[in-house]
């Protein structure tokens, strides 16, 4: 699997453009804005939109979502179900945080925990890791240990758990009993900030570090 973080948005979220390099077959995960930046993207890497990711509901991750998908024929996948009142509030959110407007839109599917979905000749695994949204998921490829973990888990913190729906205690048992599982060797691409693995994060992580539930 290749991979290159396009940063968009104000928020500089993490937009990641993932591809096959046998089929150059490509998802776009969390095209949160600035649709300009990802298409220049996709054609300079030589690669062909297959589907649109979303990790969750929050507009900074998903403000672009229908737009590329109207452009480019291709369906959005994810999150899980459990984040359909935040598009329905798409609106608002565009609205409170100041981001262009976007009106409510509904992915082609929701996704639930465990299903897999085909990139070219990959799989990638989805985990349901609710707590900074309930339907908030993660997408996880074991051939190349990477992992995009939305607003779950950043390089030396976790995501906010003061929006609606979220629950801190909820996050805490997604990171620890669905993210950790999968092994320190795994490299992450959080919503924000620079990468990093999960071994360094229980290690030195001040939310989450493993020396903080013994």
């Amino acid at each position: 699997m290749k991979y290159l973080i396009i940063p968009v948005t104000p928020f500089q979220q993490n937009c990641t453009l993932l591809w096959c390099d046998a089929t150059k077959k490509a998802a776009v995960v969390d095209p949160g804005g600035n649709l300009e930046r990802i298409q220049a993207e996709l054609t300079r890497q030589g690669v062909t939109l297959d589907k649109i990711l979303l990790t969750h509901g929050h507009i900074d991750h998903v403000g672009g979502a229908k737009q590329l998908a109207d452009a480019t024929g291709v369906k959005i996948y994810g999150p899980h179900i459990a984040d359909k009142f935040l598009f329905e509030e798409l609106p608002h959110q565009s609205q409170t945080f100041g981001f262009p407007q976007c009106g409510s839109f509904e992915p082609d599917q929701y996704l639930e925990d465990g299903n897999r979905l085909s990139l070219g000749d990959m799989e990638i695994k989805v985990l349901h890791c609710p707590g900074h949204t309930p339907g908030h998921v993660v997408f996880y490829h074991q051939d190349t240990d990477m992992a995009l973990v939305g607003d779950v888990l950043f390089r030396g913190s976790i995501g906010r758990t003061d929006f609606p729906g979220s629950n801190h205690g909820q996050l805490l048992k997604s990171i620890t009993g669905k993210l950790w599982p999968l092994g320190n060797q795994v490299t992450f691409i959080p919503g924000h900030g620079p990468v990093s693995t999960f071994g360094e994060e229980r290690r030195s992580n001040p939310f989450v570090a493993d020396q903080l539930f013994d």
